[in-house]
Parts: C-alpha cells; sequence; structure tokens
C-alpha cells in the first residue's frame, strides 16, 4: 500500500529553512497555531453560554482543547489497532492542529454573529466559520514578514487540508433567504487547488471529496464534544435537567425538527421511540435503579414497546418516582454528570472505525459505529432544540447580531474605514474601487472580534459612556 504522508504534504505557500531534526514539519505548525493571536482570541469567545456571563462554563477555546483530547485519542486508538496504521500511524501533531483549529473563524456571538456577518456579505462572497478559519490560517496570521503576498501562518499544505471540512467552494452571489453554505471562499480557491495538488498528487482534481483522514478525525471529535460537554454544562448550570431532556422528546415542537434532522443524517424515518430510547441508553448507566426489580420495569424495553402511545410512555415515567429521585440526583450530582459524558466519550473512541483506502490513504474512511453515531447526532440536536433555541439565549444572541450588523454598517458607509485600527484601513482605503474585496476586509475584522471587544467597539459608536479615546482599537 501507499504511505500516508509524503515529503509534498510538508509544501509550505512561502518556503522556509527546515527545523531541526527533532522538529517536524507539523510540531512546528502545531507551534505556531499555539502560539497564534487567533487562538488566543477563542477564550474571548461563546460556546453555549455568553462568555461575559460566567467563568466556569466552556468557551470557545476550552472547547477546542477538548476537540483536541478526544481526536488524539481516537488517532492513537487508530494507530494501535488498525493494521496499516501501525506501520504508516496518523501524525497526532496534525490531528491535535486541526483540532484546536477548527473554531479559528467562528465571529463574536456564536452562529448568530456568524449568520449576522452572512447576512452582511450576501452577494460578496458569504461568510461562513470554516471558510474563516482557512483564510485566519492561510492569510490574515501574520508570521512571515518576507512573503507576499501574504500566507498567514504558513503552515503545510497537510495541515490545511486538515482544517478544509467543505470542498466546495461558497457562491459569491445567494438569495437573500438563503442559509449560510459550507465551504470555502473563491479568495481562497487557488490555493485548495494547490493543497489537493500536494496530498493527493496530480490526481488531486478527480476526488469529488476531499477530506483527509485527519479532518475527518477532528470533526468526529468535534460532535464528540458537542454532544456531551455541552449538554454537560447545560445540566449544570440548571438550563435544562434530566426529566425535561426526556419529556422533551415527547413534545413536537421538539422531536420533530430532532427527528428531522437525525433522519435526513441517515435518510431513514426515525420515531420517537427510537429518541426516547437512545436518550435513555446513555443516561441509565449513571441511574440507579437497579436495586428493585419494580424500579427497573420503568426503563426496561418492554415499559417502552415500539408501538406505545405518548401518554403511555409519559404515564409509565410519571409514575416511577425511583426516576423521579435518579433524575433529579443525576441533575445535582457533578461526580454523576462528568461520569456521563466520559462514558460516552470513551464509548466514541472505542467505537470509531476505519477504512483504509489503499489507492489514496489521506481519504481513507473514518467514522463512528452507527448505533453511537445516532446517539451522538440526537444528543447535539437536543442540545441545540433544548439550549441554544431557548428564550434565554436567543435574546442574548438577537442582540450580538444586531451589534455585528450595526458595527458592519458603520465600517462600510462613506468615510467608515477612518474607525477602523491603521492595517485593516490600508486594506479597505487600497480596495476603494472594489467592494467585495473592501467588504471582506470588513469582514475579517469583525469576525476576529471577541464578544466583549465586539461590545466594547459598539459602545464606542453608540454608546453615551464611550470608553476612553486613548484605548487602542
Amino acid at each position: 500500500m501507499k504511505p500516508l504522508y509524503t515529503p509534498a504534504d510538508r509544501t509550505r505557500e512561502f518556503q522556509v529553512e527546515d527545523g531541526p531534526p527533532h522538529r517536524s514539519a507539523f510540531r512546528r505548525d502545531y507551534a505556531r497555531l499555539l502560539h497564534s493571536p487567533a487562538f488566543r482570541r477563542l477564550q474571548g469567545k461563546t460556546q453555549l453560554f455568553p462568555s461575559l456571563e460566567h467563568d466556569f462554563f466552556r468557551n470557545r477555546l476550552t472547547h477546542s482543547l477538548e476537540v483536541a483530547q478526544v481526536a488524539k485519542s481516537i488517532a492513537l486508538r487508530l494507530n494501535h489497532g488498525d493494521c496499516y496504521f501501525q506501520k504508516n500511524p496518523i501524525n497526532i501533531d496534525l490531528v491535535e492542529t486541526a483540532a484546536l483549529a477548527h473554531d479559528l473563524g467562528h465571529p463574536p456571538f456564536g452562529h448568530n454573529g456568524e449568520r449576522a456577518l452572512d447576512d452582511c456579505m450576501k452577494g460578496r462572497g458569504g461568510f461562513e466559520g470554516n471558510a474563516q478559519s482557512l483564510r485566519i490560517l492561510a492569510k490574515l496570521s501574520k508570521k512571515e514578514p518576507q512573503a507576499s503576498p501574504e500566507v498567514g501562518l504558513n503552515l503545510t499544505h497537510r495541515t490545511l487540508a486538515a482544517i478544509l471540512k467543505y470542498d466546495k467552494p461558497i457562491p459569491i452571489v445567494r438569495k437573500d433567504d438563503e442559509d449560510i453554505v459550507k465551504g470555502y471562499y473563491h479568495s481562497e480557491k487557488k490555493l485548495v487547488k494547490r493543497i489537493k495538488k500536494s496530498v493527493l498528487g496530480e490526481t488531486g482534481d478527480i476526488h469529488h471529496e476531499f477530506k483527509t483522514v485527519e479532518c475527518q478525525i477532528m470533526d468526529i471529535a468535534d460532535d464528540i464534544a458537542y454532544s456531551t460537554y455541552d449538554l454537560e454544562d447545560a445540566l449544570k448550570s440548571r438550563f435544562i435537567n434530566p426529566l425535561q431532556l426526556i419529556f422533551s422528546l415527547l413534545q413536537n415542537d421538539i422531536y420533530e425538527p430532532v427527528a428531522k434532522k437525525v433522519a435526513k443524517k441517515f435518510n431513514e424515518e426515525i420515531r420517537k421511540h427510537d429518541l426516547f430510547k437512545h436518550t435513555m441508553d446513555w443516561l441509565r448507566p449513571a441511574l440507579d435503579l437497579t436495586s428493585l426489580e419494580e424500579k427497573t420495569a420503568a426503563l426496561s424495553e418492554a415499559a417502552f414497546p415500539q408501538d406505545a402511545g405518548v401518554d403511555h410512555l409519559e404515564q409509565r415515567v410519571l409514575n416511577s418516582a425511583a426516576v423521579h429521585a435518579e433524575m433529579r440526583r443525576l441533575g445535582e450530582d457533578g461526580t454523576a454528570r462528568t461520569d456521563l459524558t466520559a462514558r460516552l466519550v470513551h464509548e466514541c473512541v472505542e467505537g470509531t472505525q476505519v477504512v483504509v483506502n489503499g489507492d489514496v490513504p489521506s481519504l481513507s474512511k473514518v467514522e463512528l459505529k452507527p448505533d453511537l453515531l445516532k446517539r451522538v447526532e440526537i444528543l447535539k440536536h437536543l442540545t441545540y432544540e433544548l439550549v441554544t433555541q431557548s428564550s434565554n439565549l436567543k435574546t442574548v444572541e438577537y442582540r450580538g447580531s444586531e451589534i455585528v450588523c450595526e458595527i458592519f454598517e458603520a465600517l462600510s458607509s462613506k468615510d467608515g474605514h477612518k474607525l477602523l485600527p491603521d492595517d485593516y484601513r490600508k486594506r479597505v482605503v487600497e480596495a476603494v474601487n472594489d467592494e467585495p474585496t473592501r467588504c471582506r476586509a470588513i469582514c475579517d475584522f469583525i469576525a476576529g472580534m471577541t464578544d466583549r471587544y465586539a461590545i466594547e467597539f459598539y459602545g464606542r459608536l453608540r454608546s453615551e459612556s464611550a470608553q476612553t479615546i486613548f484605548k487602542p482599537l
């Protein structure tokens, strides 16, 4: 079989001298990312709960660290358990770098900030977090002063490939009501072609789906972290409790969007019983319901036959005092919550499987076993519907969206470039006759803001008690 890595993988946009023998090209990439301002800014960006509201719950930085740990565990397991990867091990530095970098492009205020910037950029190439991550790494970050044009952190092409989740360009012009399109910007189209050529050789253009094994591992780890650790935060904050989690599946306004998304993923019908069973299978190990026969009956499959009506399901669980007591304990017990998430993460790491592509090993297929993947998808979408879509968070997100749009409007107005820091002001002035390029520079500036900085910048423009003029932009 062909090797997993070739010298071409280590190609950079701007040629630099090799480091010392003990420091590989991919280790260099890891260090460059870790010391970059864009990575530090993740500590001030929302993951689930607004970062200004607390100093305990996860933010984009701690989320990225957890994704990196899960991704590394998956890679180590595949290297240990698969015959091909025992001889051609997946590079751990490369996997960790991809995981740490996967959310670099997210703007302030979470996905609502992303939607707001995309609305501002309609007709100008759009905005999307993954596309922005590639742009930050390959163009916006400052590392090689001699390089012209700018090459960002000047990472190897294999590292850039590892964060390229969606292999398609985002349309320059889209309908006003069209949702965010995932992909990469047209400004990076030629770069992506060079990346493919380095990773796949001259045959790169014939592959319709380009997603490297490292990128797939990162993507799986991201879904695992989102579906477990975000839910753990939601339980800790008491935004929801385990009983709400269960009974929400009996409500059509929760069941229907979750079932629709999961059904689309698996191309099969998803019934309430399926969602109920997978959620209970996840919760059951943390519930102490084994002491008496009548207690376990409430959670047995016999109690929840597939053809049971909603009223029957609800009544069986509601009538169980043991279930109520255990659900309440789980919501209040930090040890039980962390054990619950640790179990699922462990199951997912152990349940990751790979099919080696002998012709193109870099595109070998990595995936979770079907039952585990379904459980992860259900929990991920449940968290989104119950927490992210809750009125408390939507109110915060609405305000964030308004802030992003008003900052963009101010900066793109006549003489608005004068409100920008010098480096961005220069880019806007140079593109005075090129509106898409000018707006992209403004978009880059806003996307790089932390939540706090965006609120502060907005305050300078709109507040009656603005910050001092001596604080730099």
